[in-house]
């Protein structure tokens, strides 16, 4: 082991700029009267969604002889949602996530996570808040706002909603991309987004992409039209995606499809099979508040603040000195 790996990444004035940012965090959401809460990082279910890798832990449950598989949870979302259910009202809460992925620039296994939920809000004024928000830490201007089909049309000249796999391929290879076999319709349009879009948007202020095709759908409602869209949005900073928000889903049957859906996506892939969370369905069930809510990536939005360009900069220790 490298005998300085019981340093810090992080330089101290970042660590303090660090805490100075979380103070603004719960100050801002203090004064706009939303409640912070806890939920557990341990719970018996996980996302299903077939990009979100999740890490295991085995915990000895009072009663039982043998220990439990438990999962980290890669967002507080489903016991936040519970909490709504339960008549909480708007909520938030800043916390420790994990996911089993590789660590990099942006990625760290164990992060920290801001996520709050706006009972009787869409997407488009949760976008007001978020605006408000990194305009108060990051010290910048509003934020432009595009839709996902139109950022296609501007950039790559494709009908993100319309075109099929193959029109997309077709495009991805004459813009310079290598041929993938066997990516489907929204495989190829996340790798025209990741490899071609994403560096440019947020350059001089935040971008906020909104109205995902439907097979991007996630847990956000669809809203019916010529074309349906899915009413949700992801924030970018500096060509670094920061936040992504959901107008949610509240229909029980439609959640407890799309897991299955998910799952199945998961089977034919050789993944693991988590149960799905029928303690969040029973919520959904009993009656979620129409509401709309997001998850911000803390560590990334510290590091634009400082101007770094790695998360090490502003996390203590991260996963290799852990």
């Amino acid at each position: 082991m490298p005998e300085q790996s019981w340093i810090p990444s992080a330089p101290l004035n970042n660590l303090q700029r660090r805490a100075e940012i979380l103070a603004k965090i719960r100050a801002f959401f203090s004064s706009r009267g939303v409640l912070e809460v806890e939920t557990p990082l341990l719970s018996r279910h996980t996302a299903t969604d077939l990009h979100l890798h999740t890490l295991i832990a085995n915990v000895m449950v009072p009663g039982t002889d043998e220990p439990e598989e438990f999962f980290l949870q890669t967002s507080p979302e489903f016991a936040m949602k519970r909490l709504l259910a339960s008549g909480s009202g708007p909520i938030f809460q800043i916390c420790k996530a994990f996911r089993d992925e590789e660590s990099g620039r942006i990625h760290n296994p164990e992060f920290t996570m801001l996520e709050w939920y706006r009972p009787g809000w869409d997407h488009h004024r949760l976008m007001d808040e978020m605006d408000a928000l990194l305009q108060g830490i990051l010290g910048i201007g509003p934020a432009r706002r595009v839709s996902y089909g139109d950022l296609f049309v501007e950039t790559v000249d494709v009908d993100a909603h319309r075109d099929d796999d193959a029109k997309l391929r077709r495009r991805a290879l004459e813009l310079g991309l290598d041929d993938i076999r066997d990516l489907d319709r929204e495989g190829w349009l996340s790798l025209l987004m990741t490899h071609l879009i994403e560096r440019s948007l947020g350059r001089d202020r935040p971008t906020f992409v909104f109205d995902y095709p439907v097979d991007q759908a996630a847990l956000a409602k669809v809203r019916p039209g010529d074309p349906p869209v899915a009413e949700r949005f992801e924030v970018y900073v500096e060509g670094v995606e920061l936040a992504n928000g959901y107008h949610e889903l509240t229909d029980a049957e439609e959640q407890r499809r799309r897991f299955e859906h998910d799952l199945k996506a998961r089977r034919e892939r050789g993944l693991p099979q988590p149960e799905i969370d029928h303690r969040l369905l029973a919520a959904l069930e009993h009656g979620l508040p129409e509401c709309a809510g997001v998850a911000l990536g803390v560590d990334r939005l510290v590091m634009l603040a400082a101007k770094g360009s790695t998360i090490d900069e502003v996390i203590a220790f991260p996963i290799d000195r852990a």
